[in-house]
């Protein structure tokens, strides 16, 4: 277990690997933790030196009293890689965590060596902005299967959904006291309300790293189009898109979410004579 002080609140973070590989930044989805990337745990280690981070209102560190824009995450990254004394990093990010990547890409970008963007935007549009609404006013209510119903099965393919009913079902039962749980409840509001103002498409121009942008052909939340914007606008970009999976593309198909990784952040550049 691993604490580091920031702003002299506790935050929690993992490494994992040798101090002479790769280092990888794996940034959670808003409802995700350090916890939920221990499936991949062994396989990216043989690899990379991982580093996972809680950050503020997830998992095991400190959760907040105030709302806040996602500038307090960027921040907290670069002050977790100060303390770890660490000059670059690759940086994978899903979701929530692939706009806080894009976010910290674009205000340090000295120190993002490669970004790697799963099911990402380049902003908060309405869509995705009411979609955030109904989660919040779903906690309000402070019903665990109202949330649970109101959040969890739109992030999975249905073909998904369907074939693995059986662990759906006992993943609700997991869930339901989590999701009963007004502190967990009112994290997810700040952290929901964080990602209203989200917004990098004025800075995609700038962006001058290698960037692989993966889409989930059926992912409802960031559909495949906001992948391509991106695409089309930040000038290293390379776009990949996985059939049949949903918003939580690892977990539908894992082999190659930590085939994208670890090819993606280990090739090196190749100059080709003809």
């Amino acid at each position: 277990m691993s604490i580091f002080k920031y702003q002299n609140q506790d935050i929690f973070y993992e490494i994992d690997g040798e101090d002479n590989k790769p280092k990888l930044l794996i940034l959670n989805g808003i409802m995700m933790s350090t916890k939920s990337w221990i499936p991949f745990v062994d396989t990216l280690k043989e690899h990379f030196q991982l580093i996972r981070l809680d950050m503020f209102d997830q998992g095991q560190s400190v959760k907040l009293d105030y709302f806040y824009t996602q500038e307090i995450q960027i921040n907290l990254i670069k002050a977790l890689l100060d303390y770890l004394k660490v000059n670059q990093i690759n940086i994978a990010g899903i979701s929530y965590g692939g706009e806080i990547g894009l976010l910290f890409a674009c205000s340090f970008p000295n120190l993002v060596k490669r970004l790697m963007l799963f099911n990402s935007s380049a902003y908060t549009n309405p869509w995705l902005k009411d979609i955030g609404d109904g989660w919040i006013k779903a906690g309000e209510k402070r019903d665990g299967a109202l949330y649970y119903k109101t959040t969890i099965p739109v992030i999975y393919s249905s073909k998904y959904y369907e074939e693995k009913l059986e662990w759906m079902q006992n993943r609700e039962k997991v869930l339901l006291p989590v999701f009963s749980n007004p502190i967990f409840l009112d994290a997810m509001e700040r952290l929901t309300r964080s990602a209203e103002s989200f917004d990098v498409r004025n800075n995609l121009k700038d962006l001058n790293l290698p960037v692989l942008i993966v889409t989930a052909e059926q992912d409802i939340l960031t559909p495949r189009k906001d992948q391509e914007y991106l695409y089309k606008n930040i000038k290293n970009a390379n776009w990949v898109i996985i059939p049949e999976v949903g918003h939580a593309s690892m977990y539908e198909n894992p082999s190659i979410f930590t085939t994208l990784i670890t090819g993606f952040f280990l090739i090196k550049d190749i100059e080709y004579k003809i």
